[in-house]
């Protein structure tokens, strides 16, 4: 493992790996404490009667929260909201159309809504059963529970995606409706990706402002319940300041070592391949309720409080999505990436349904000697060769001539190769990449793989007839050295900063700018969601010129949001950084 990962930067790492957002309010935790809580709700009704909706996302543990209440509630009525849904040969016939067919890891964005998981005949025997109970309390569990029964208290039980797929890893989840436990946990992922996650979310947001109490469900046998007054205001309270998000690291087949290190990770995986750093689709925000913390999904900010973190014109293009995504890349001391292209607009609309496509960036925040970024092709290239060549690697007749076909430029600290959709592309081996891309997140044609298999042991996903339809061939080596690398600009300068222009290409939505700094920056969202990271220097911190949030310090490789809201803020060296100097790199969406 190299020991001299970081000479520029500090030996004690400082990266936090779990940021919180210090909120007003209460939260609690463990069952008993919550079911305490649900009683006294349930007794300040002075109602005969109480049914009580856990309206659950997928993934969650609904046999937890069944044990935990029936211990607490032993003469309520119990119900599953699956008994009203259709039969799994039902919903799998429903979902059919999005679920991409024998296709690995592509669907199609759904159309369901959860009312389609549910039998119109079931639902009303559900609800006479409630209606002629003689208890004085019904408790109703699972994914569409509030459409059976809205709840005279509701109650969401909530859980981030990427804790989903953990579970799914270890085969402990079902799809939406479905008992396929077992099931390939990559063929899960897909059908939740275009499928259960959508239908959720949707179902979510018509809720969020019915929250009677939400349960934060990501530590099995530890809950964390809060008011939904409570969490609320929380999640408009991070919308108003700097925040960062959840990371979340995991190994892979090309993984490296710079991560393990700087971020000072667990020493037992062989590797760690990438971070989402700051996907708030994916990752969880950490609501510090006087010392009491909750998890939830940070993309119940993007849903709830849409114009204070995006502003008006990212919203009015975008919706309720997050369009901008940092995450981590690490080859050091391992390999390449794969080879790869990312599908282009029309097609990425034509063929899943997204609106908008993946155009990335690689920004180095590290490079060992031999560093390279593979970007465009070599001059001259013969479209049929190299797509003859392609297939033929891949039926494992040859390898990939790459030096024949792709072009690759050397990689050092701090440069920045832009990649707009169709150019192919991958990093190489003993770099360190901040990826700054738009969002859609899983589109991506793997066109070699460098005859590796998965961590699971089993050949990844090859996509060389998606790929070569989207390739454009003309962006050769010529062209990717005069558009996509290193084009730095001089913007401004001040009294101990600078301010450079990076990227992105013009055929992308994101702009770049990074900023040098020795003093005290001043800032502005511009009315859009700024996302910046600390590419340089051990720590910084982010003021309010008014006083309008608490000063936030962040750290060297560390991500972080700046909500539209927020307005002017400065930036400035902090702590040991004083006197040295720092770099963040800003990400916004061109207006």
């Amino acid at each position: 493992m190299r020991m001299d990962l970081e000479p520029r930067q500090p030996v004690t790492p400082n990266y936090d790996k779990f940021p919180k957002v210090e909120v007003p309010g209460c939260c609690l935790r463990g069952w008993e404490a919550v079911t305490t809580r649900l009683k006294e709700a349930m007794d300040t009704r002075k109602a005969r009667r109480t049914v009580l909706t856990f309206e659950c996302y997928s993934g969650v543990f609904i046999d937890e929260i069944t044990r935990a209440l029936s211990g607490a509630f032993p003469e309520a009525l119990f119900l599953q909201s699956d008994e009203a849904f259709h039969d799994g040969e039902e919903i799998d016939r429903r979902v059919a159309p999005f679920n991409g067919g024998d296709d690995p890891v592509f669907g199609w964005l759904t159309r369901l809504r959860m009312q389609d998981f549910l039998d119109p005949e079931k639902i009303t025997s559900m609800q006479e059963r409630i209606g002629h109970s003689e208890v004085a309390l019904v408790i109703l569990i699972g994914p569409g529970a509030s459409l059976i029964h809205p709840g005279d208290l509701l109650v969401y039980a909530d859980l981030a995606r990427w804790e989903a797929q953990l579970r799914m890893r270890r085969d402990e989840i079902s799809n939406l409706g479905v008992e396929n436990r077992g099931l390939k946990w990559s063929l899960q992922y897909k059908r939740a990706f275009f499928t259960d996650w959508r239908v959720c979310d949707k179902l979510k947001r018509e809720l969020m402002d019915r929250w009677d109490f939400v349960l934060d469900t990501h530590q099995p046998g530890d809950p964390r319940m809060a008011s939904g007054e409570a969490v609320r205001e929380g999640l408009l309270e991070a919308a108003r300041r700097p925040f960062r998000v959840v990371p979340f690291f995991d190994p892979g087949p090309w993984g490296g070592q710079w991560m393990r290190k700087v971020c000072d990770l667990d020493p037992e995986p062989e590797n760690f391949a990438w971070c989402f750093d700051c996907v708030p689709e994916e990752n969880s925000l950490l609501l510090d309720f006087d010392g009491t913390v909750m998890e939830l999904p940070s993309i119940n900010v993007v849903f709830h409080q849409p114009r204070e973190l995006l502003g008006e014109r990212v919203f009015s293009r975008f919706g309720a999505e997050f369009p901008i995504r940092f995450d981590f890349l690490d080859t050091m001391d391992g390999g390449n990436l794969s080879f790869q292209v990312h599908p282009l607009t029309d097609y990425i609309q034509r063929h899943f349904g997204m609106h908008y496509t993946q155009d990335e960036s690689y920004y180095i925040l590290d490079a060992d000697e031999g560093a390279e970024v593979f970007l465009g092709l070599r001059e001259g290239v013969d479209p049929e060769e190299m797509i003859d060549d392609l297939r033929t690697a891949q039926r494992g007749e040859k390898t990939f001539d790459d030096e024949r076909f792709v072009a690759r430029f050397p990689a050092k600290k701090h440069d920045h190769f832009l990649i707009p959709a169709g150019t192919c592309h991958c990093s190489g081996r003993n770099s360190m990449v901040l990826e700054i891309s738009a969002t859609p997140y899983i589109f991506t044609f793997k066109l070699w793989d460098w005859g590796r298999l998965g961590l699971d042991g089993l050949p990844r996903p090859i996509n060389i007839e998606r790929g070569i339809a989207n390739i454009r061939w003309e962006r050769d080596e010529s062209w990717a050295k005069e558009n996509l690398v290193n084009r730095i600009e001089p913007v401004a300068s001040g009294d101990g900063w600078r301010e450079e222009r990076t990227g992105l290409h013009e055929l992308e939505f994101i702009e770049t700018r990074r900023h040098w700094f020795t003093g005290t920056v001043e800032h502005h969202t511009g009315g859009g969601v700024n996302v910046l990271n600390l590419i340089e220097g051990r720590e910084a911190v982010v003021e309010s010129p008014t006083g309008a949030f608490a000063p936030f310090v962040v750290h060297y490789a560390e991500t972080f949001i700046v909500p539209a809201a927020v307005g002017s803020y400065t930036i400035r060296p902090h702590g040991k950084a004083v006197g040295t100097e720092c770099a963040t790199l800003k990400a916004f969406v061109r207006t």
